[in-house]
């Protein structure tokens, strides 16, 4: 049996999950119907307006965005990033309701849906028996796992 010394930690970078917080805003602007407006993601993040700019001009140079005076569009891999992020919220949110019977806590399932790699999602998510709409009745993306169904 290992011993409490063998445990390893890990630390998570701050600056990734922030990109994946602005990819999720944008992701649910555009889900919404609604024009991605730098204010509008400055509300969602409860972030100054030049740190939202100054997060889209990173998020352009690492080509999950594009952004110019046209206005704010995910690449296909800043799509994929934003998707990801918000089925695994979604699905936290199913299982704390349907399974665990505790209230939705979207402090918790916004620190958990970061660290949930593809094989715990599409578990998770197999568990569930794939389902199709959050609590909140939003269209949960579907994974890899859903195409099999």
């Amino acid at each position: 049996m290992d011993s409490p010394s063998d445990e390893i930690l890990f630390v998570g970078t701050a600056e990734s999950e922030h990109i994946e917080m602005y990819l999720k805003a944008i992701w649910h602007i555009k889900e919404r119907g609604e024009d991605v407006k730098i204010s509008t993601i400055a509300k969602m993040l409860n972030i100054r307006q030049p740190s939202v700019v100054q997060m889209l001009k990173k998020l352009n140079i690492k080509n999950l965005v594009n952004y110019n005076k046209a206005g704010v569009k995910l690449t296909e891999e800043g799509q994929t990033v934003g998707a990801s992020m918000m089925r695994n919220s979604r699905l936290l949110e199913v299982l704390m309701e349907t399974t665990l019977k505790v209230e939705i806590d979207e402090e918790m399932v916004c620190g958990i849906e970061h660290h949930m790699k593809k094989e715990f999602t599409d578990a998770l998510c197999t568990m569930l028996k794939h389902p199709r709409k959050c609590p909140h009745d939003r269209e949960i993306p579907m994974g890899e796992c859903c195409k099999s169904v």
